[in-house]
């Protein structure tokens, strides 16, 4: 099949490699296009050809087009591109803030350019509903339970009451995320592709989408230069996925199990010590190689969302931890103080996920499963590739 872009008259932005910097797209100017990033990328075939195609998109300005792309997201940023650059410029990172950018054009309230553009408004939203959290626990637990009661009948904030907050904070957490996938989806399946898809295929790849999200398999496909049989960023990268999605499917569902007690159910809790035992390890391997910047150049570079990240979750996964051991020790007070503070950093965390790197838990599988539309439909009408229409 012979695929070609076919030139089209289009908007150029001429500060699209400045506004890119504050994404974290410092060394895009260095490129001069000699094709080494997509030569060693283990993922960059005929039809998505990356990280040279975005590479060259940016640098000509053209925002809109790589609006509509997919490259960006079929990238794990495994680091080889970064690794072999004879210029130094870095693409893997570019991959990265383009991931960035594409987040904050999906979101339609602003939110997400915000908190990527300045660490001080991400702060400060933060801590505003964090304090609102607490203050809001605060003022229920009090006028309605006793402090020193945890569950049951008089407790300071019953597991019924908990979970209608989790399931609020959940609709909130879901409606801003179906809204940015649309988005998505309208610009990459409607806007981007100038071909006809089929609809019956969206059916059909389905099972694509399930299979990444659990999986992350093509993470793990990335080779290394170094001598090891396992991929590890991969490793912790799906035990820290698994670890947080099994933890919100226990909280969202199974809160009342989670809290009774203080004998251990362990239908339930045996799945909860797992997925902490996930978070913990994938936590402080992030944190360790984000402070030390050895051997896996990914980490060479750090931007201040990526930190905002790692923190929240260290908060979440610790207090999670103090809060159940002094709940099962009977120490009531400091359990629900301790569940406070807890809830204090959950909140601000699940609000934030439409609005920050942990949207890819969206968005990656969201792109393996429209390329693999795109490219079979394609294959369908052996027909050429035309390039993304405007």
């Amino acid at each position: 099949m012979l695929y070609k872009e076919v030139i089209m008259a289009i908007r150029v932005n001429p500060r699209l490699i400045d506004d890119l910097e504050r994404f974290g797209a410092e060394d895009v100017q260095f490129c001069y296009h000699c094709g080494d990033c997509s030569t060693v990328c283990f993922h960059s075939d005929q039809m998505y050809r990356f990280p040279r195609k975005s590479m060259r998109f940016l640098q000509m300005g053209l925002g809109r087009k790589i609006e509509t792309t997919l490259e960006p997201w079929l990238c794990y940023y495994c680091g080889q591109c970064s690794e072999q650059c004879p210029r130094e410029a870095d693409p893997g990172e570019t991959m990265m803030s383009l991931r960035r950018w594409l987040i904050s054009r999906y979101d339609i309230t602003g939110i997400a350019r915000l908190f990527f553009k300045s660490l001080t408004t991400e702060i400060l939203a933060v801590i505003g509903v964090a304090v609102l959290t607490g203050a809001f626990l605060l003022y229920y637990g009090l006028s309605q339970g006793n402090f020193s009661i945890y569950d049951g009948e008089g407790a300071f904030l019953p597991s019924h009451f908990i979970h209608s907050f989790d399931l609020l904070v959940g609709a909130c957490l879901a409606v801003f995320l179906l809204i940015n996938a649309v988005r998505m989806w309208f610009f990459v399946m409607v806007r981007g592709t100038s071909f006809p898809v089929p609809w019956w295929l969206y059916l059909k790849k389905l099972y694509l989408m399930v299979w990444h999200f659990f999986s992350q398999r093509r993470y793990a496909e990335c080779k290394s230069t170094r001598p090891t049989k396992i991929f590890m960023p991969w490793i912790v990268h799906l035990g820290l996925m698994l670890g947080y999605i099994i933890m919100l499917v226990l909280v969202m569902v199974f809160i009342e199990k989670l809290q009774s007690g203080p004998r251990i159910d362990w239908s339930v809790h045996i799945f909860g010590y797992l997925a902490s035992v996930g978070l913990i390890i994938g936590t402080i391997y992030f944190i360790r190689k984000r402070i030390s910047r050895k051997n896996y150049v990914q980490y060479k570079k750090s931007h201040s969302t990526d930190w905002v990240f790692v923190i929240l979750l260290f908060m979440i996964v610790l207090t999670g931890i103090c809060q159940h051991i002094f709940h099962r020790t009977g120490l009531n007070e400091l359990a629900n103080g301790t569940y406070i503070i807890h809830l204090m950093a959950v909140v601000p965390w699940l609000l934030r996920m439409p609005f920050s790197k942990w949207s890819h838990l969206v968005y990656r599988p969201l792109a393996m499963y429209f390329a693999e539309i795109r490219r079979d439909a394609l294959e369908r009408q052996d027909a050429v590739l035309p390039s993304y229409s405007y």
